[in-house]
């Protein structure tokens, strides 16, 4: 009989890690099952605990419920799930729990569901990641200056230490960690953070028991394995060389437990050999235009605004550029003017909805949506709409993002720094033909790190959008706010991507079995 495998999940999110382990199957059989996943932020543990229901009533009935396909199209309100199927509700309430790791409460409720695990499952695997911005690049510059800021005293810096706890806890047959590059060079008086980490993992069972045997994946002619790191960057794991439509880089530590590394050495997949663009995840979504953020907000103020920005930059750029810029601008400003998307929400189903052969739309598209969810836009103030226009026509004419010694003198911020460099990427549009940058939790502040590709659109990445960059299944949903909605996505692990490294897990556990 095929092994199974409980999972403690923490540090979850909204569950991206927890949803490539979840969702794998390999002949009839689901490998990985979710024992415990814990979140303390309130709306990305909503977000898990639908998710675990739908995943447990699945499982019952062998599809989603009407009741949550209505919901997910905006038909109907957001239910009482427990009146859908009681038992359904309750396990996926026992499973997600919204705690916060380092706390007595939570480390009292992971030793429970660690008792019930060990007398559930063939042997367990923890994953997760403690949150990152105490020792990431952009946390860093964030808390520079700030007073009284004391790195030795940050405690986001040791929650990795409840991560160690469990893992000596649970004594799991593997366990996969995830964080931000940052961490490699991050250092608490005058210590680097990963050497830390790195000690304390290989400590583990050191003289008592079983240790933890330390693994890098490795890509090579289409094929990932694990390898043994020479260096710290080994651990670095591209998310575009497995598929994902997104450079997203990540520090990803596989242990496996030394009974069973011996025989593992050898395991490797096969990952998808075609790099993917953005135009693959989000290229055939409906047309939106932004909102107006401040003052009248309608189509035709819209493309009043958009019009005129077209045709001050195309007035900027006669004879300058070899006419590619002046012609692309007054080539928007005439379709703009003849037409241009009028809504800024869309719910409907693409054109063949989930038929495609291409396997990332088979994992996006999923046939039993009836709706397309949180595609809707932001609201842009008008100034920006004109930023917004040149970066997408500048990338479609040069492919490559401008900086902002590209942008005219006319679209200027009113900002003493924009000249300095210290702004240089503040406008950055996603290239239709290339994978996407960093989809980022600051996705949730102003979209200016998040342009669309398309000019006729002029605005930046929806929660819809921007999760398909993420590539969750288009019936994940994102409870809570927009702002937190944006926050989760960006906060997440690519389930396209960890379903991957759980593939690649199981090869090398069931050959040690």
């Amino acid at each position: 009989m095929p092994a199974t495998f409980g999972v403690v999940d923490l540090f979850a999110g909204p569950g991206g890690l927890g949803e490539g382990f979840a969702s794998l199957v390999d002949q009839g059989h689901f490998p990985f099952r979710i024992g415990i996943s814990v979140e303390k932020e309130k709306s990305a543990h909503r977000t898990l605990t639908l998710r675990a229901f739908l995943r447990e009533y699945r499982a019952r009935h062998g599809s989603l419920p009407d009741q949550f396909i209505d919901f997910h199209a905006g038909l109907s309100p957001e239910l009482d799930w427990s009146a859908v199927d009681a038992e359904a509700w309750r396990l996926a309430s026992d499973e997600a729990r919204g705690l916060e790791l380092g706390t007595e409460a939570a480390a009292e409720a992971i030793d429970c569901a660690i008792a019930k695990l060990r007398g559930s499952y063939d042997d367990t695997i923890l994953i997760g990641g403690p949150p990152c911005q105490a020792y990431s690049l952009v946390g860093r510059a964030r808390v520079k200056g700030k007073v009284g800021y004391v790195p030795e005293a940050d405690e986001r810096h040791y929650l990795f230490r409840e991560y160690i706890r469990v893992l000596d806890r649970l004594r799991p047959a593997a366990f996969v960690m995830e964080n931000v590059k940052g961490m490699l060079s991050s250092t608490v008086e005058s210590r680097l953070v990963f050497e830390m980490l790195m000690e304390d993992l290989s400590s583990l069972g050191t003289g008592h028991g079983h240790h933890y045997e330390l693994r890098a994946i490795r890509l090579e002619d289409g094929r990932a394995s694990l390898q043994e790191a020479i260096q710290p960057s080994d651990f670095i794991v591209r998310a575009e060389e497995f598929g994902v439509p997104q450079r997203r880089h990540r520090v990803i530590i596989v242990g496996i437990r030394s009974d069973l590394a011996g025989s593992a050495a050898g395991a490797e997949i096969a990952v998808p050999g075609i790099a993917r663009a953005v135009s693959d995840a989000i290229g055939t979504m409906p047309a939106l235009r932004s909102g107006i953020s401040r003052g009248r907000d309608d189509a035709s103020a819209w493309r009043r605004e958009v019009v005129e920005a077209a045709a001050l930059l195309a007035d900027i750029y006669n004879g300058k550029d070899d006419g590619k810029l002046r012609h692309a601008f007054s080539s928007v400003a005439k379709r703009v003017n003849d037409g241009s998307p009028s809504l800024r929400a869309a719910s409907c189903l693409m054109e063949g909805y989930g038929t495609s052969d291409d396997e990332l739309l088979r994992w996006l598209e999923r046939p039993e949506l009836r709706a397309l969810a949180q595609h809707e836009t932001r609201g842009h103030m008008a100034s920006d709409l004109g930023r917004y226009l040149f970066a997408a026509v500048f990338g479609a004419v040069h492919r490559y993002s401008p900086k902002a010694a590209d942008f005219p003198l006319a679209l200027s911020p009113d900002h003493r720094n924009w000249h300095s460099g210290v702004f240089n990427d503040r406008f950055r549009v996603q290239l239709t033909d290339e994978a996407s940058t960093t989809v980022t939790s600051h996705i949730s502040k102003d979209g200016h790190y998040f342009i669309h590709p398309d000019p006729l659109q002029c605005r930046s990445l929806t929660v819809r959008e921007a999760a398909r960059l993420q590539t969750f299944p288009d019936d994940y949903l994102f409870l809570g706010n927009r702002t937190q909605q944006y926050v989760q996505v960006g906060n997440a692990v690519p389930p396209y991507l960890a379903r991957q490294i759980a593939k690649l897990l199981l090869s090398a556990l069931t050959q040690s079995r």
